[in-house]
């Protein structure tokens, strides 16, 4: 459920920041420009794709413990932008504006196609960049990744952006980001923790042992019981808040102090 909900953020920010700069093009009378905005967005699709099969490449080539080490640090740094992302989410909330801002700067400049391009690239490809990186945090964390529930998000996302730069619906985009962004917080507090048992299983952090183990064992079949952290509900609740059956002492810190940081820190801005 987790990667649902990354992907429509990360789709439906991208977007809006098209839809704004298609929009505002057409408003100034720039429509000369609009091709090379909708090149912008493909060459970012096409660079996100590529950027995917290289980094499951790079990280298919770690065993044992460098593996281990890899998808800590790379679990952290996902956590570390995902929190990043919300808050920073909470705080612009002029976002429109300064995408007219820079549109205006490429549009005044000498290249002003070069300028487009630029924008339209760099804007779509980093959203591009974050999903991958965050879908691959999910898989680690979960052991698997559902492709249907990406692509459905992804359609939710494209979806929403169609209703209000084609159909002119309005859409309640503070709910949207308001709901997304709690959940979030409890996906990027069970990356990170995931990330620190990464790195206790390597031997970085220490490891203190666990907390409390309050996993059933598995059925008669080899099966995992529904609430077992892998298990079909117990699964859903470590995708989406970070659950974990047999926390180590340090996992929970984190987890708790990231829950608690990224809250305060969101509540601060989103008003």
């Amino acid at each position: 459920m987790s990667e649902l909900i990354i992907v429509f953020r990360e789709v439906l920010e991208a977007s809006l920041i098209v839809g704004i700069l298609y929009t505002y093009l057409n408003q100034t009378n720039q429509k000369k420009s609009i091709p090379i905005l909708w090149q912008g967005v493909i060459a970012a699709l096409v660079a996100s794709i590529l950027g995917s099969f290289l980094f499951q490449k790079l990280a298919g080539g770690f065993q044992g413990q460098a593996e281990k080490l890899f998808e800590g640090f790379v679990m952290i740094i996902a956590a570390v932008i995902l929190g990043s992302m919300i808050v920073w989410m909470a705080k612009n909330k002029n976002i429109a504006e300064d995408l007219k801002d820079k549109a205006d700067q490429a549009l005044s400049s000498s290249k002003v196609n070069y300028g487009i391009f630029a924008l339209a690239f760099i804007s779509v490809f980093r959203e591009g960049i974050e999903t991958i990186l965050f879908l691959y945090g999910v898989m680690m964390k979960e052991g698997s990744l559902s492709i249907s529930l990406s692509l459905l998000g992804a359609f939710i996302g494209v979806g929403i952006g169609v209703l209000i730069f084609v159909q002119g619906k309005k859409v309640p985009l503070k709910t949207f980001f308001n709901v997304s962004s709690v959940l979030l917080i409890f996906v990027a507090a069970g990356m990170l923790a995931y990330g620190v048992h990464e790195l206790e299983s390597a031997g970085l952090i220490p490891n203190y042992g666990r907390i409390w183990d309050i996993n059933p064992v598995k059925l008669s079949d080899g099966s995992y019981p529904l609430f077992h952290d892998k298990g079909h509900i117990g699964s859903l609740f470590k995708g989406l808040f970070g659950y974990n059956g047999d926390p180590s002492m340090i996992e929970l810190i984190s987890w708790f102090l990231t829950v608690t940081g990224l809250t305060v820190m969101w509540n601060k801005y989103k008003n």
